[in-house]
Parts: C-alpha cells; sequence; structure tokens
C-alpha cells in the first residue's frame, strides 16, 4: 500500500504482469504487419506505457505524441479539451492510438471523430487498461492490457493531481 495526498491506494498489476501484457500485444500488433504505421501517444498518461509498447514491435514505425483530456482529479470532467500536438501529415495513414486507460471513452471517441476527419486510411487502438463497466463509446478497443473494474488507478503512467506516474505497478483506490 502507498499513500498520496492523503489517500491510500494498493497495487493490483504488478511491474512483471505489465512488462507481459505488453508484450503480448506487441506480438500483436506486429504479426498484423500494418503498412506504415503511426503509433499516436495520448499524452500525459500513455508516455510509459507507449515507450515500452514502441520498442517491441518487429517493424518500422513513427510515433507522434498528442494532448486530450476528459479528467480533474480522479473524475472524468465529460468534456473533452482541444487536441494538441497533431504536427505529422497523416492522411491516408495507419493510426494506432496508445492509450493509458479507457475508461467511458470520452477522450478516445472525441479523438477518434478528429483522425475521421482528417481521412485517415484506419484506426486501432491499444490501452493498457480498459474499464469494461464504464465504457460508454462505440470504439473497438483493439488491444488491451487489463480490463478492470472502474475504480480510480495510479502507476504506471497514471497520475492523482500529477502524482504517482512514477510508480512502476498499477494501484486501486482503497475505500
Amino acid at each position: 500500500m502507498i499513500k498520496i495526498n492523503n489517500k491510500i491506494f494498493e497495487k493490483i498489476i504488478s511491474d512483471v504482469e505489465i512488462e507481459n501484457s505488453i508484450s503480448r500485444i506487441a506480438n500483436e500488433i506486429s504479426s498484423l504487419k500494418v503498412e506504415n504505421p503511426i503509433f499516436l501517444c495520448v499524452l500525459n498518461g500513455s508516455f510509459i506505457f507507449a515507450s515500452d509498447l514502441v520498442r517491441k514491435i518487429n517493424q518500422n514505425i513513427e510515433v507522434s505524441f498528442v494532448k486530450i483530456s476528459s479528467y480533474i482529479g480522479t473524475k472524468s470532467t465529460g468534456a473533452v479539451k482541444e487536441l494538441i500536438g497533431l504536427k505529422n501529415d497523416i492522411k491516408k495513414r495507419n493510426i494506432i492510438i496508445v492509450e493509458d486507460i479507457v475508461d467511458t471513452g470520452t477522450t478516445l471517441s472525441e479523438l477518434f471523430k478528429i483522425l475521421k476527419k482528417l481521412e485517415v486510411k484506419s484506426i486501432r487502438t491499444a490501452t493498457l487498461l480498459y474499464k469494461p463497466d464504464s465504457y460508454h463509446g462505440k470504439i473497438p478497443i483493439d488491444f488491451i492490457g487489463f480490463s478492470i473494474p472502474s475504480r480510480f488507478v495510479i502507476g504506471y503512467g497514471l497520475d492523482y493531481d500529477e502524482i504517482g506516474r512514477n510508480l512502476p505497478h498499477i494501484y486501486k483506490l482503497k475505500h
């Protein structure tokens, strides 16, 4: 257990489990042999997952980072902020969105709309964590590390008010 800002968190996924899951996802993506993919990593949370994932992909790829968010504190605001950082020409390109967590699907749905307007060839999604009980979106999640209950989690890139991203394991808020 760890304590951050007077909240107690308990470990639910170890660094070894995370490593094994990322290897599995990388193998699944590599086996598809997607032509000239761009891994579009959603900041801030996905940076650690994205880094570990792309190093395991067995083909030439491009990596780009965007910032889009719907979280404040431990709750989703339900409103997506503006997309920042997409500088690549992605028209007719194969995109793999890399997310740290898919919760309600608000961020992913908005990002999908933006990418469709930019006339990409294909879009796939990879996420380390997926909350199926919270997900309201219609976008398919192609590569999932772990399905978890609808609890607030931190670690391995995920934060609580910007603290905890550096933790090597995933922790859930203890009620």
